[in-house]
């Protein structure tokens, strides 16, 4: 059987979500008249007591889209020098904003208050682009699914708030972040300007990511997403998906994390490897022993129907999920403690 770990977005939709799909009504959502979407979109934005919520085809549209709405071409937006945003879209905050990053040196894709504070360009040297935005991660990738203390993000919000910056949060991975810390999803919509929900990875939807924020801002995003070409017909057909994973696929993150917990524990017992990050949800990342090879891991794991990720600097990604069940996890198990 093939195990396939390189990410949660490799996943099929069960049995549940495609009889939600085929059973979805459907409209234009263009002209907003798609009901499926309308209930997704405002079911989102309740959920963490936002205003207002919209639908996105993927959650690197989303995030350029809150990027645009919250500044102007020249400005400077500060993240972690991990962030998604800056490593894995292309480009697109200086193509589609023109807008630059001042990249902070965190710890596991995580950046502090303090770090925020140093990081903003005073506004009255124009000499240096005007600090607009401060974007976070939560959980982060390349930090391999670390979560932020919510109490760190809370003293970032006041800075963000001093400085008139906006702050958006890409949760990519939020709901991991919630179900593993036990947090309510209200505490994040009291203190970002937009956060961007992604519905493919670990909620395990075909496609699609919710763009929620506050009224002020978000009467911008349909211009916005218009400009991105991200406007879709009828869509509610994902949309249904997303609201069935609302329903079925949120708790059940816990059973990834468990995995994820059991594989960096195995990892850690192999002369093989040199270093486990921390895991605290459903991405593992570590580092072969020196002298090893990466590509040779890879192949001899490909070799044996298991697929993991190569990151570059030396770090090996694997990421659980709904699709990587009991039986494969015993395997692949049985393999680490086994290679030699």
């Amino acid at each position: 059987m093939l195990i396939d770990l390189r990410s949660d977005t490799v996943t099929k939709p069960t049995k549940g979500m495609m009889e939600a799909i085929l059973n979805a009504e459907t409209g234009d959502d263009v002209y907003k008249e798609d009901p499926t979407v309308n209930e997704l979109e405002a079911r989102l934005a309740a959920l963490f007591k936002m205003d207002a919520g919209l639908f996105f085809p993927t959650g690197s549209m989303a995030n350029q889209a809150a990027i645009k709405m919250h500044t102007q071409p020249g400005e400077q937006l500060i993240c972690d020098k991990w962030a998604h945003v800056y490593n894995y879209e292309g480009g697109g905050v200086s193509f589609n904003s023109g807008v630059s990053c001042k990249l902070v040196d965190g710890d596991r894709g995580m950046i502090t208050a303090h770090q925020v504070k140093e990081a903003i360009n005073p506004p009255d040297f124009y000499h240096s682009p005007l600090t607009s935005l401060v974007c976070l991660e939560n959980t982060t990738n390349k930090g391999g699914g670390a979560c932020y203390d919510f109490e760190e993000m809370l003293r970032i919000h006041q800075v963000a708030k001093e400085h008139g910056l906006g702050l958006h949060l890409d949760g990519a991975r939020l709901m991991n972040a919630i179900v593993a810390k036990k947090e309510a999803p209200e505490q994040y919509g009291k203190i970002f300007d937009t956060i961007s929900i992604c519905l493919s990875k670990g909620l395990g939807t075909p496609l699609g990511t919710v763009l929620i924020g506050n009224k002020e801002i978000m009467q911008k995003a349909m211009r916005v997403r218009k400009v991105l070409g991200g406007g879709m017909r009828q869509i509610g057909y994902m949309a249904a998906a997303g609201l069935y994973a609302l329903d079925h696929h949120v708790e059940r993150l816990a059973e990834d994390h468990k995995k994820a917990g059991e594989i960096a524990k195995a990892l850690e017992a192999q002369n093989y490897v040199r270093k486990v990050e921390p895991t605290e949800t459903n991405i593992v990342i570590f580092y072969l022993s020196e002298g090893m090879s990466e590509i040779k891991f890879m192949e001899d794991l490909s070799q044996l129907q298991i697929r993991i990720s190569n990151m570059g600097q030396g770090k090996l990604r694997v990421v659980t999920h709904l699709d990587y069940n009991d039986a494969m996890h015993d395997r692949f198990l049985n393999v680490l403690s086994n290679y030699n």
